[in-house]
């Protein structure tokens, strides 16, 4: 009998995924030394902001796609309220103008996003689903490496100023668990207002070049992970049918098998 242990992609066991809100000029910095070392990110920008002058100035309409070239844009709603305490057709405008100010900059469909605060209902949830947003970042941190059962109540790692972000780190890289996922998430100006870089710098660092973990955008991890979750495995454990379009990989009896989008995969 095949043992078959499902995999990230090209056999790695482990993902490494990062995620910013706002759309900070802060953003730039941040990315160059994501870029630098490899490391994935998906940024959550309200698109009714731009160019707006806070304590945090916001980037401009016009940079949004040079900057986050590579990185996923997401939403993060339009004008950055409460969404749990605005009527039904409020919530809508909010998601839908975001979506929109975003496509257009971006030229894709954006899935994606976190909640602004951190704060939701389940009101919240099934209208978001009902426009196309397929995962939603909390402000929850569970300081484990687990693939959430619910990408709309998706909790991170840790924050990127959590005490144990290296320790959680080295631990992520140690670990043996099968499909491990390290998700790490914040503000690019709280490395400002902290006068800490050296934070994610040195993270990026030990984090990068690593073999066995795929880096990844949020939008990436999702879609692989639902590609997964629809796969079946034959009665007699020879045959893997992927009815997505792309590939999935598993482990069989310690080989790595590709399993491509749209076919059944002898593992024998």
């Amino acid at each position: 009998m095949n043992e078959v242990r499902f995999t990230y992609k090209d056999g790695k066991s482990k993902a490494l995924t990062m995620s910013y809100d706002d759309g900070i000029f802060q953003d730039k910095r941040l990315i160059e030394i994501f870029n630098k070392h490899g490391i994935k990110g998906s940024f959550h920008i309200n698109g009714g902001l731009f160019g707006a002058v806070h304590k945090h100035p916001r980037l401009f309409a016009e940079e949004i796609k040079e900057v986050y070239a590579g990185h996923e844009v997401s939403c993060h709603s339009f004008t950055h309220p409460f969404l749990e305490k605005l009527a039904p057709m409020e919530v809508v405008h909010e998601i839908l103008d975001d979506k929109k100010a975003l496509e257009d900059i971006c030229g894709y469909v954006v899935r994606g996003m976190s909640y602004p605060f951190g704060t939701y209902s389940s009101e919240v949830i099934t209208i978001l689903r009902s426009l196309g947003i397929n995962y939603a970042r909390t402000t929850v941190s569970t300081g484990t490496f687990g693939i959430p059962e619910d990408f709309m109540r998706w909790n991170a790692t840790c924050h990127h100023g959590d005490k144990r972000l290296l320790d959680l780190l080295q631990k992520f890289k140690d670990s043996n668990r099968e499909l491990s996922l390290m998700y790490v998430w914040g503000h690019a100006y709280e490395f400002d207002d902290n006068d800490n870089w050296n934070v994610i710098e040195e993270f990026c660092e030990k984090a990068a070049g690593d073999p066995d973990i795929w880096y990844a955008t949020n939008i990436e991890i999702f879609d692989y992970i639902t590609a997964m979750r629809k796969c079946e495995l034959s009665a007699d454990r020879t045959m893997l049918y992927n009815p997505s379009a792309a590939s999935v990989f598993a482990k069989v009896n310690g080989k790595i098998i590709e399993c491509k989008g749209g076919e059944h995969t002898k593992l024998n």
